[in-house]
């Protein structure tokens, strides 16, 4: 991988006028039908963004998600665009600090949802089935417990927060409000498809995809482009395989051990989030380190 600044939290390009900023990306505009998506070491938990950057975060992200738009490019286009960063950034500072963490992408028309898929019955919707007996309204068997896999994975779609907001679970009918009932059909089938092939795809590398979330756009012709980031330790939950047990929440190489730290503090999951101390950090780099390597050696 190339080498990266050793952690950052904010980018600094003046070059290009920034037109947004992520809980954890920035994203500039190059011209009229173009953006360098930076993608930072900020973390974000429960929808705030954390003070405490993790280094080598942003990288490690980026270089998941290309593996993974390259792994799907016969089964849904991403929206690269094939253009290198010297081609958009001519200062030379400017290029360092976003090497191997920035990309140029297509400008497209971003769908006003998340969709989400579950293979597992863990986080959000391990509660829903306490409660309900059901996750986001789908009905599941009795009788199932934490972490259990479902019989078949499940489309639970989310409305998108802004910054700071936190995201809202949806049933099917909502979204066919939102996108039309051609559209939403077509996200939720390619969204299970993707996440069923890369299941199968990391299961042999010995990691269990228990959840994960897609993004995606339409182009001007009103083709269906993944974009965002694909199958990422910040957009999935993964565990290894072989510490995998029904009735516990498993071990992660995602960002569920800071949540799980955080829930031991004293914290009501609103801005401003607490420092995370060094020993946190240094896990959670090594975590998402270890799940690319797992990923694509």
């Amino acid at each position: 991988m190339t080498a990266v600044p050793e952690s950052l939290f904010d980018s600094h390009i003046q070059s290009l006028p920034l037109i947004h900023k992520g809980k954890v990306r920035d994203i500039y505009e190059v011209d009229a039908s173009h953006m360098l998506i930076v993608t930072t070491d900020r973390l974000s938990a429960f929808d705030v963004v954390l003070p405490t950057p993790i280094p080598g975060k942003g990288a490690i992200l980026t270089a998941t998600s290309n593996f993974w738009f390259d792994f799907f490019k016969d089964t849904v286009p991403n929206h690269l665009a094939g253009i290198s960063l010297a081609d958009v950034l001519t200062d030379a500072a400017e290029l360092a600090e976003v090497q191997g963490r920035g990309i140029v992408v297509k400008r497209l028309k971003a769908l006003p949802i998340e969709a989400i898929v579950r293979g597992y019955l863990i986080g959000s919707g391990w509660k829903d089935y306490q409660k309900t007996g059901s996750v986001c309204g789908i009905s599941l068997p009795e009788g199932l417990q934490m972490a259990d896999k479902l019989p078949e994975a499940i489309y639970t779609p989310s409305t998108k927060a802004d910054v700071g907001e936190h995201d809202e679970n949806i049933d099917f009918a909502k979204t066919i409000e939102l996108l039309g009932k051609e559209l939403a059909e077509t996200v939720r089938d390619v969204s299970l498809k993707l996440y069923t092939e890369a299941a199968e795809y990391a299961r042999k590398r010995g990691i269990i995809i228990a959840d994960t979330k897609f993004e995606f756009g339409l182009d001007d012709d009103g083709k269906l482009i993944l974009i965002d980031e694909a199958l990422t330790p910040d957009s999935s939950r993964f565990w290894p395989a072989d510490q995998y047990q029904v009735g516990i929440s498993p071990p992660s190489f995602d960002k569920q051990y800071v949540r799980d730290y955080l829930e031991t503090l004293d914290w009501d999951k609103t801005a401003p989030g607490p420092e995370l101390p060094a020993e946190v950090v240094e896990q959670t780099a090594a975590k998402y380190r270890e799940a690319l390597q797992r990923l694509t050696k």
